[in-house]
């Protein structure tokens, strides 16, 4: 079995460090697809994209990139309502549908479901998330959590069984421990095929504070960059994780302050990975 560690990071718009002067708007996933093999996908969380929008990145990566798509807020709870769509089915069946471009072209690494804070360890969550399961049969699917609820005493157990029952992609998080709206690191593999890992920077500060009109909630809960330390700390956390599971999949989202791609580059570096078959290299600050 080959096992490959792929590393990238969350969008690839907000990145100024990867592209050169001269790129435009629209060329910023080719280019960015020279750095990294992996992208995560955030649009398709606002809305579900239109196919068109599929093809064209799929056009605008080589053959060894892969998508992580970031599930409908629809689907996760984030929005209450199932408009503009009729029912719940016919979402699922929509975002479904917005793949097969990413399917076909052997590009769609994994959809990913983060539930919201409130979306705790009950009976009824525990049915929608086998009710996911089902709508999204025969896709890979991630799945992470953000209340600590999950991972307490008394539910970690029943937690990992449940995933590893339903063939959920675990999502080990990285990120400020301020307790119930945070999840420690749980390095478990529930899924052989493939494992998400997802840094969200340490800023207990950013993270804890309130939305309010007079302040960017994301540019300040995703301000952080990681040192050489807290990095390292990964280092054999990866490698285990990666004899367990055949793909390992690490995305990093602290990228307020623009941190996040040159992260990803330290620890590509620790790793000692480097990936053949990217787009061409354009001139760039990397």
């Amino acid at each position: 079995m080959v096992h490959l560690i792929y590393i990238g990071v969350t969008g690839w718009r907000d990145h100024p460090e990867l592209y050169s002067a001269e790129t435009k708007n629209h060329q910023r996933l080719l280019e960015y697809s020279s750095h990294f093999p992996i992208v995560e996908l955030d649009a398709s969380y606002y809305a579900i994209q239109p196919i068109r929008n599929m093809e064209k990145w799929v056009k605008d990566t080589p053959e060894i990139f892969r998508f992580v798509v970031k599930a409908y807020q629809g689907m996760t709870g984030h929005k209450k309502s199932n408009e503009p769509y009729q029912s719940k089915t016919e979402m699922f069946e929509q975002f479904k549908m917005s793949l097969q471009p990413l399917i076909e072209a052997n590009k769609l690494g994994m959809v990913l479901f983060q539930f919201p804070p409130w979306f705790n360890c009950t009976l009824d969550h525990i049915v929608y998330l086998r009710y996911c399961v089902q709508r999204m049969r025969g896709i890979p699917i991630a799945l992470e959590f953000r209340n600590r609820s999950w991972y307490s005493a008394e539910n970690y157990q029943q937690t990992i069984d449940l995933m590893k029952q339903d063939n959920w992609i675990h999502t080990i998080v990285d990120e400020p421990q301020v307790g119930d709206g945070s999840i420690p690191i749980v390095p478990v593999v529930t899924n052989t095929e493939k494992t998400l890992i997802r840094f969200h920077g340490r800023n207990v500060y950013g993270w804890n504070r309130p939305k309010d009109k007079e302040t960017n909630w994301r540019e300040v809960r995703y301000l952080y960059k990681y040192n050489q330390a807290e990095l390292t700390e990964w280092r054999d956390r990866v490698f285990k994780i990666a004899k367990q599971s055949k793909d390992v999949y690490i995305l990093f989202n602290n990228n307020s302050g623009g941190d996040a791609a040159g992260n990803a580059k330290t620890l590509q570096a620790m790793l000692a990975i480097d990936y053949d078959g990217l787009s061409p290299k354009q001139l760039s600050l990397f």
